[in-house]
């Protein structure tokens, strides 16, 4: 049987344990003391990020968690991980809400609960293939910044005393509007530090991820489908555990401003190509590569007709490899740029970006009427948004090339 946790601990982050675990144990007592017997509310708290949050913090045995999160199933399956998982601690007060943080309702709960001592917001549109055309443009912005500054003018009501919301490495030098829209929200919540503390992360790809390619692998090989890969796309990679340790580290120990990353070392980054490489070995096949996404799916549909067992079997898969050619693709991933001013030394295993150029208020006030001025007019186009995006980001480096991610396997 294929275990998933296994094959990333042994072919993608190739970590037999949590590179987190030691900074972990050094501030054991800090964590214990901010966490145990506090109210915590996790925003988005059903993916794959914040669920893994979720179980990190719980073993620091909090008073109460209330999660928030559009994905009823993926609450659903939350609640029955949570309490099925052996020695982990869950408060009696556990309750999911399936609603959208900009709802009335969740406005009506956080002032019924008078606030939380640690709110932590996950909810955002985190992937490249967000960016299609203008309507998928304005709903990645409007979840990533406009509904997150409602967010932050809502807890000024009762200021908690820790505030997280996860960034990406992709908000360093931005090539894509997603990544862009990170560092949006970083220059928002980080204007906010005058009310409450905020603290964020950047961080690399979370391996096997609800909705990333090589999820969509477990996918097409219980459907027997064809698998595909970008060959010229480097990434770093963490697993689902030290996604939500990471967050948990940044949000308890971070000071006001602070952006988290992990240390990874340059000759750390894979290609999927490379892993998917791995994933259909240890699945017991050898890869079939095919040149085009017809001749995969043909020997695809091939294969299902040879198996009658119910079983893939030992054969040979079919993978299609390619050059990406879509908007948005960065070819590398860093997690600082020149100008910001690093810490290396206070975690063992994670770095920390203690300053950098940020906008104040006034500015993003500006910025988010311009853009919400932009989406009021029924005919706005994309490249009206990514100048605007811009103005606000020198640094911005958008290359259109007319194809999306939604137009591959």
């Amino acid at each position: 049987m294929f275990n998933l946790d296994q094959f990333i601990a042994d072919y993608v982050t190739k970590r037999p344990a949590s590179m987190f675990v030691s900074d972990i144990e050094t501030n054991k007592e800090v964590l214990l003391k901010e966490i145990k017997g506090k109210k915590i509310c996790v925003i988005g708290g059903a993916g794959s990020i914040g669920s893994s949050f979720i179980k990190a913090v719980l073993r620091f045995e909090p008073k109460s968690v209330v999660v928030v999160d559009l994905n009823e199933n993926g609450l659903a399956e939350l609640v029955r991980d949570v309490r099925s998982t052996y020695g982990l601690y869950v408060p009696d007060e556990f309750r999911c809400y399936t609603l959208n943080f900009a709802d009335p309702i969740f406005e009506h709960i956080f002032k019924e609960e008078k606030g939380f001592d640690i709110v932590a917001n996950f909810s955002a549109h985190k992937h490249v293939r967000s960016e299609k055309d203008r309507y998928s443009v304005q709903a990645l912005i409007e979840n990533n910044d406009i509904k997150a500054k409602r967010l932050m003018d809502l807890l000024k009501v009762y200021p908690p005393r820790h505030f997280f919301c996860v960034s990406t490495d992709k908000a360093a030098n931005p090539v894509n509007i997603m990544g862009a829209s990170k560092r949006i929200m970083e220059d928002l919540v980080m204007a906010y530090n005058q009310y409450f503390k905020v603290t964020t992360a950047r961080f690399a790809n979370v391996a096997f991820s609800n909705g990333s390619l090589p999820d969509g692998w477990l996918h097409r090989l219980q459907k027997r489908q064809p698998l595909a890969a970008p060959s010229d796309v480097k990434r770093y990679f963490v697993s689902p555990e030290e996604s939500g340790q990471i967050c948990m580290l940044a949000c308890i120990l971070g000071k006001k401003g602070e952006v988290f990353f992990p240390k990874l070392r340059e000759d750390q980054m894979l290609t999927f190509s490379a892993i998917c490489d791995d994933f259909i070995s240890v699945n017991g096949m050898d890869k079939d590569l095919c040149l085009t996404d017809e001749e995969a799916k043909a020997k695809a549909a091939n294969l299902n007709q040879n198996s009658s067992d119910g079983e893939v079997g030992l054969q040979k898969y079919p993978a299609v490899y390619f050059n990406s050619d879509t908007t948005g693709e960065k070819a590398y991933e860093e997690f600082y740029v020149p100008g910001e001013k690093i810490d290396m030394q206070r975690f063992q295993t994670l770095g920390v970006i203690e300053q950098t150029t940020r906008h104040d208020m006034q500015e993003v006030d500006s910025f988010f009427s311009k853009l919400e001025a932009i989406f009021m007019n029924p005919d706005f186009t994309k490249e009206q948004v990514v100048d605007a995006i811009r103005e606000f980001i020198p640094t911005f480096e958008h290359e259109e090339k007319g194809k999306n991610l939604d137009q591959k396997m």
